[in-house]
């Protein structure tokens, strides 16, 4: 099965980024190793905890999904897409993960209380 169609491609979610389109970013690992770095303005919300959380990501306009090699995250935009309340949500995992992502942009501490904005991320959602 091709998944293109499920995926974001690292160039394309940086354009939205920076576009100021509505995008939330889920990072479906473990707390430490969101803290270690992740993409800027992302949410942690580990995969176990995510189908209990599913149901605040139903009024995005747009959902990226993100772990490190980009195959579980696949199958957290399927729980996601799956929701019922989640009807017109666009919902893609990253293609390639944070390795792809991390080769070309830069991860900041997952702990955004320090930042500055100098790169004009101004992304108050970060409530996990």
């Amino acid at each position: 099965m091709d998944h293109r169609d499920d995926e974001i491609a690292p160039a394309e979610l940086e354009e939205l980024l920076e576009s100021d389109e509505e995008v939330r970013i889920v990072d479906i690992r473990a707390p430490a190793q969101f803290d270690r770095g992740a993409i800027p303005g992302s949410e942690n919300v580990p995969f176990g905890e995510l189908p209990g959380h599913v149901e605040a990501f139903a009024d995005a306009d747009r959902v990226v999904t993100v772990c490190p090699h980009g195959k579980a995250s696949l199958r957290a935009m399927r729980l996601i897409e799956s929701y019922e309340g989640a009807e017109g949500t666009e919902v893609r995992s990253l293609a390639g993960g944070l390795d792809a992502w991390s080769r070309d942009y830069g991860l900041e501490n997952g702990r955004n209380e320090e930042r500055d904005g100098s790169d004009g991320e101004s992304s108050p959602e970060a409530p996990f």
